[in-house]
């Protein structure tokens, strides 16, 4: 065989290799990511536990980065800590050497027929899950017969003196073998591609067992480089989890560097068999570095939060903490940090509504800065979530995902729109009134305390539900707005009866007041749409009310000073 053809053909099983992987991890976040996003949740609290999902979770992804990126999501979103992500780490570590053991068993012989079921399954399946699971085999198919493909083109170079002399090279130098074997994993992205490789070599008898150790260092090392190397610019907990990874292979491979020589005469008394011996000594420089670590997870966190820590930005710099484009290939969970930095969105605009009556009862120009500052910073977070939705939208998404994505896309503009009103309409009256040196009567004051604390009331409902995704709380919040649409025409004939009267103040504030409670009004209309999209679009579920709402007015209400007074209830 000549070197062109070798070239070639190896070139084409490295890209069926990882195309077989891609498809796979696809495939399977599409039959399972909600539910591993869920365990990885529910089911990380003990460490062993952790890391025995990690395990398994990367055996059926083939893939410590699809694993790597779910944790990524979770631990940025704060439903994870960084403790409970490094035990999975651990775990996914060992998952990564199943492939290994696989390739020992020459699994490669039985790839044509899995890729020959799965492409029957996708072809002749009406379902929609049952294409997935047909995508699942095919992918894994592919990813033995591109190993299969590098075998076979090997097999003849062992003859080859040249190749000879070029892998002697790398035996005598095993700094030199670790660093072409970690450039070489993170240009293909894949040590399970390189170990492949590794292993074809040594069973294939081109290299003995200390060389092919080196190699194996420097592929685990090159994995841990490319998750560093991605995560640059991305959130610090991304920068943290990727930086556990490469310290984890770092420190592994010093403290076994020592003790090469007896390892390889250990492994080769267990088995003769050249990939067997590989394989076992991936697997156990894993499961070794996982049991010298997981003692000392909390101690490892603090010392990532040093050496990591969270960048400074001033109060006026306010940009997106969960939106990540690199997630955009799991759905469900680009979904999951959209939904986030939307809650985030959420707590401003209830910051503005909670102040805006002490504005329209004193106004107080550094207050109303503030408020305007905050107005900026929701409609910079709403501009960027909703371009980041706009691009999930154009990718690959289920029927269900498409319209949660839309669902979240009309939450964005509504609460937009509650900040616009705020700052547009209420705060212009509220300077207005101060202006022109005016103040309500002491029924209009009453009137619009009471109408700003139902739709204070309204808006900590409709939070409620987004955050927990109630939809029981989403049809309270729809009952309770149509009372305020009551409540706001009783206002307005109060109103009107104290003209009728002849009430000074009610005279000079008579445009202010009304377009007070119609603003008022809007806001509660748009707190509607979103208690609608809850319902309609988002898919919400049904939980106990008593379990995840808090009255209103034991979190803030307005009292007639204008100032909001925390209430807590006796025990």
């Amino acid at each position: 065989m000549s070197w062109q053809s070798a070239v070639l053909s190896m070139i084409g099983g490295m890209g069926l290799l990882l195309y077989g992987m891609y498809v796979l991890s696809d495939g399977l976040q599409k039959i399972a990511g909600k539910r591993l996003r869920e365990a990885l949740t529910q089911l990380t609290k003990n460490r062993i536990v952790a890391m025995g999902l990690g395990t398994l979770v990367t055996v059926l992804f083939q893939s410590s980065t699809a694993t790597t990126v779910i944790l990524v999501s979770l631990t940025s979103a704060s439903i994870i800590s960084l403790r409970q992500t490094l035990a999975v780490i651990l775990g996914a570590d060992i998952g990564t050497t199943v492939t290994a053991q696989l390739i020992a068993l020459k699994a490669t012989e039985i790839s044509l027929p899995i890729v020959g079921i799965g492409a029957t399954i996708i072809f002749f399946s009406k379902r929609h899950k049952h294409k997935r699971i047909g995508q699942v085999l095919m992918g894994f198919g592919l990813l033995f017969l591109g190993l299969k493909i590098m075998a076979d083109t090997m097999h003849p170079l062992r003859d080859d003196p040249m190749f000879g002399k070029l892998l002697l090279q790398m035996s005598d130098k095993p700094l030199l073998a670790m660093i072409v074997a970690a450039i070489f994993t993170f240009l293909v992205h894949s040590s399970a591609a390189t170990i492949g490789i590794i292993m074809l070599l040594a069973m294939q008898h081109m290299i003995a067992l200390e060389p092919a150790i080196y190699l194996l260092f420097g592929a685990n090392v090159g994995t841990a480089f490319t998750a560093v190397l991605s995560s640059l610019g991305s959130s610090r907990e991304s920068q943290r989890v990727a930086t556990a990874h490469l310290l984890f292979k770092v420190v592994g491979v010093l403290l076994f560097l020592p003790f090469v020589g007896p390892l390889a005469k250990v492994m080769t008394a267990l088995t003769s068999n050249a990939g067997f011996q590989v394989a076992n000594v991936h697997t156990f420089f894993n499961i070794a570095i996982a049991v010298l670590f997981a003692p000392f997870i909390s101690q490892f966190a603090r010392l990532l939060e040093f050496i990591v820590p969270e960048k400074k930005q001033p109060e006026a710099d306010v940009t997106p903490k969960y939106l990540d484009e690199t997630l955009f290939n799991t759905p469900e969970v680009a979904i999951g940090m959209a939904t986030k930095e939307i809650m985030h969105i959420s707590d401003l605009v209830s910051d503005m509504t909670k102040d805006i009556y002490s504005l329209l009862k004193s106004y107080d120009p550094d207050l109303a800065e503030k408020m305007h500052q905050k107005e900026n910073h929701i409609d910079s977070l709403a501009s960027a979530t909703n371009k980041y939705l706009t691009h999930l939208l154009r990718q690959q998404l289920s029927k269900d995902e498409f319209n949660k994505t839309m669902g979240l896309v009309h939450i964005v503009r509504d609460y937009e729109y509650i900040g616009d009103i705020i700052e547009k309409n209420l705060m212009y009256k509220a300077e207005s009134k101060y202006v022109n040196n005016l103040d309500f009567s002491a029924e209009g004051h009453k009137d619009i305390i009471t109408m700003h604390n139902k739709i204070v009331e309204l808006l900590y409902i409709v939070n409620t539900a987004f955050a927990t995704n109630s939809c029981m709380l989403a049809e309270k919040a729809k009952t309770l707005q149509e009372d305020i649409v009551d409540l706001e025409f009783r206002l307005r004939m109060s109103h009107i009866a104290r003209m009728q009267r002849g009430t000074q103040e009610t005279e000079n504030t008579s445009f202010i007041h009304m377009d007070v409670i119609n603003a008022y009004l809007r806001i509660s209309e748009h707190l509607k749409n979103i208690a609608m999209a809850l319902t309609d679009e988002v898919s919400c579920t049904w939980h106990d009310e008593a379990l995840i709402l808090t009255p209103p007015s034991e979190m803030w209400e307005v009292n007639g000073s204008g100032k909001q007074q925390s209430v807590s209830k006796a025990n």
